[in-house]
């Protein structure tokens, strides 16, 4: 039994190995891991609050609106604060119809991001948002804030539209601060021009106490204001892009472009049907969606630039030119006559006249678009010469418009029907049905559109572009765009014109309905043969010079029929509109 003074000194020493770790403690704190717990206690201290830029607007020529931004109620989770993930699953699925897997969906993916904002529902109707808020008590996960969200003021589809960023978006981008809740352009021109359209964040450095509030010690340089986006001026003009919207046939799909041929701006862009790119401004059901992508008529391509067709009879002026360039035939040399066909090998290819044209030059031939002439003259053409001078022609090529995902076309080449038809397969044969655009190659209206603009323009093709500038607070930016000179003289572009002319201005010309008083219309019909209906494709492309006013066009309907009585009257119509503006 130890006595008391025994004891005193037992206990001592426990104390004493006490107190020396606890000096130790100390030191280790504040001399040797000093820095590591300064910098924490500041991080704790200090919020880097991201300001968020305004995104840039888009105007048409007369700075009317196409895509502006408007107010939108937003409401945002955060996953650390949330206290039972089915009561607040159940509140926003019953309050605002989101469906139950959706919100978990957001919930797990977001389950490490414990104090971020994550915006879960978007563009909230304001009544309804007024009486949910009244219950966000009881919800302590839940917050909503105003911002803005894009109104596009009419369908189409070269704006494109805005998206949630996605993961794989956001871990290739967040180091140019887009956050998980982000938006972006998803195609069209919100992607393209996406930088100058986003802007650049801003920061506000703050001081918070433990509970968060700001202590509003800084009060100056330490904030960057964010800089707005760019707005966007735009070649288009919202008036035709109304009256072509408003005349085209509402059971018709197809494509409608209006060029200026001088410098490639696009007045006019219209792809039907088309759709209202609004609904991406809010939380899009699964079944709207797939109502959208599941429709026949599919509404989501724009057949502008993604649409690749047979162009029938307006690809004739090409073989035309390059059978003039090489002086197989001049303005004055007839070739087969035509009986209502040419048999070439052991096929007969039937003209669309069966009674026949008899023999014709290359004016009438273009004129009348006599199928006859341009069989016999591919037979006198190989096939890399007819595909290397329609690609000389810009012709299944890309334009290079500013839009994203345009298609090239195509033009086949003797190994393709050797890969798809064996070694044994007639190229002779396949060369006919080309040279009346015809067979296996394909092209998009907007390159119809651009060569026919070169036409107008002395054979000087321009790239064509629907940015006109961007106006920012520091500067105004202007486009730039590439030109190619075709290859063809200048007496053989004298020749395809005159026969450009006659196919409107001369009596049985296959344009003649698109005939006007003033100014002369110049122009080539096309009814493309295809596999995907019954009736053929209608073209109708062209130009005419008016002083400061030119104007190429190209008007294209799917399975309507002839191009001279479809789209021909319909140019008529969107020209007198023009030339009334």
């Amino acid at each position: 039994m130890y006595n008391r003074k025994t004891l005193k000194k037992i206990l001592q020493y426990p104390i004493f190995i006490i107190f020396i770790m606890l000096m130790i403690s100390i030191f280790n704190l504040q001399i040797i891991e000093h820095d590591k717990y300064r910098i924490t206690a500041e991080n704790n201290f200090l919020r880097i609050k991201t300001i968020y830029p305004v995104r840039g607007e888009i105007y048409d020529r007369n700075y009317q609106p196409i895509v502006t931004n408007k107010p939108s109620y937003n409401i945002y989770i955060s996953p650390g604060k949330i206290i039972d993930r089915e009561k607040v699953t159940d509140f926003l699925s019953k309050t605002f119809a989101l469906p139950r897997d959706e919100i978990q969906k957001v919930i797990y993916e977001n389950r490490f991001r414990l104090f971020q904002e994550i915006l879960i529902l978007q563009n909230v109707n304001y009544d309804k948002l007024v009486k949910a808020a009244e219950k966000f008590n009881y919800f302590p996960s839940l917050s909503y804030k105003a911002e803005a969200v894009r109104k596009y003021h009419y369908e189409n589809h070269f704006t494109g539209h805005l998206g949630r960023i996605n993961t794989h978006e956001y871990d290739k981008l967040r180091e140019n601060g887009y956050s998980i809740n982000s938006f972006l352009g998803k195609n069209g021109l919100e992607k393209k021009y996406e930088t100058l359209l986003r802007g650049e964040n801003g920061y506000e450095i703050i001081q918070v106490d433990a509970s968060g509030k700001n202590l509003q010690f800084f009060k100056n340089n330490l904030e960057k204001k964010a800089t707005n986006g760019a707005d966007l001026i735009l070649a288009i003009d919202n008036r035709l892009q109304e009256q072509i919207s408003k005349i085209f046939p509402k059971d018709r799909k197809g494509a409608v472009v209006l060029m200026n041929p001088r410098n490639g701006a696009v007045l006019a862009y219209v792809s039907k049907p088309d759709f209202d790119q609004n609904i991406f401004s809010s939380n899009i059901s699964n079944q709207e969606w797939n109502a959208l992508i599941n429709d026949p008529d599919n509404p989501l391509l724009d057949r502008v630039i993604h649409g690749t067709y047979p162009p029938g009879s307006v690809y004739k002026p090409i073989i035309a030119s390059l059978g003039l360039e090489k002086k197989i035939i001049d303005a004055r040399t007839k070739l087969a006559n035509c009986t209502g066909g040419l048999q070439v090998g052991n096929r007969f290819f039937k003209c669309w006249w069966e009674q026949g044209h008899g023999r014709l030059n290359v004016i009438d031939a273009i004129k009348y678009s006599c199928d006859v002439f341009f069989y016999d003259l591919s037979t006198k053409l190989t096939l890399d010469e007819i595909k290397v001078h329609t690609r000389q022609n810009m012709m299944t090529i890309k334009t290079g418009i500013d839009l994203t995902g345009e298609r090239t076309g195509f033009f086949p080449d003797k190994k393709w029907y050797v890969d798809n038809y064996g070694k044994y397969i007639s190229i002779e044969g396949q060369k006919v049905n080309l040279a009346i655009g015809q067979g296996e190659i394909l092209v998009t209206p907007l390159q119809i559109c651009a060569y026919y603009a070169a036409l107008c323009n002395d054979g000087l093709w321009v790239e064509p572009h629907l940015f006109a500038r961007s106006i920012t607070e520091k500067r105004t930016t202007r486009f730039i765009q590439t030109k190619k000179k075709l290859p063809i003289s200048a007496e053989n572009f004298a020749i395809i014109e005159n026969s450009l002319f006659k196919v409107v201005n001369e009596a049985y010309g296959t344009g003649g309905a698109a005939r006007i008083s003033e100014p002369t219309v110049y122009g080539k019909t096309g009814s493309a043969e295809n596999h995907m209906g019954t009736e053929t494709h209608a073209w109708f492309a062209g130009f005419m010079r008016e002083k400061d006013s030119d104007l190429a066009f190209v008007v294209f309907l799917e399975n309507a029929g002839h191009g001279g009585s479809v789209a021909a009257p319909l140019a008529r119509k969107i020209i007198r509109f023009y030339l009334s503006l």
